[in-house]
């Protein structure tokens, strides 16, 4: 069984302003830091993406 957490890959992106605050505070209220929030939220997205395209078949 592998316990270790996966690989972390520092990246660079750009966000709009209004997208850094509102994440800010959405990360602040769940006591996560902002690279945690934007990795829950994107992990979110994917899982809901998929389900939709599994839908599809």
């Amino acid at each position: 069984m592998n316990t270790q957490k996966p690989l972390k890959v520092k990246v660079s992106i750009t966000l709009d302003e209004d997208v850094i605050h509102q994440i800010r505070a959405l990360a602040e209220t769940d006591d996560r830091n902002f690279s945690q929030y934007i990795n829950l939220v994107l992990k979110k997205h994917l899982n809901e993406t998929q389900k939709e395209g599994d839908g599809k078949k």
